[in-house]
Parts: structure tokens; C-alpha cells; sequence
């Protein structure tokens, strides 16, 4: 577990997300979305399926 302080952006918030998450994810932050979730009160992020045209 990693412990990461919410930082204001704007009239947002964000964290700062490792890497080595995204890999794990098989996310490329560059090329892929990922989708937000609440559930039970925990966030749950996953790589969002690609579109087709």
C-alpha cells in the first residue's frame, strides 16, 4: 500500500499515481483511458476499453 496526499488542481483535486501501478493495470498513461468507479466508498480505477469505430 502507498499512502499519497491529495494535492488541489484548480477546483479539482489529484494524486499522484506510481508507474509501477499503471504496468500492473497494463495501463500506457499515454494511449489508454481508465474508468472511475465508487463503489462501497473506495475508488475503483480500470483500464477503460478501447472505442470502436
Amino acid at each position: 500500500m502507498v499512502r499519497k496526499k491529495i494535492q488541489q488542481i484548480g477546483s479539482s483535486y489529484g494524486i499522484i499515481i506510481p508507474k509501477i501501478f499503471f504496468e500492473d493495470m497494463g495501463v500506457n498513461p499515454i494511449l489508454d483511458d481508465v474508468e472511475l468507479e465508487i463503489r462501497d466508498k473506495i475508488l475503483h480505477v480500470k483500464k477503460a476499453e478501447k472505442k470502436k469505430d
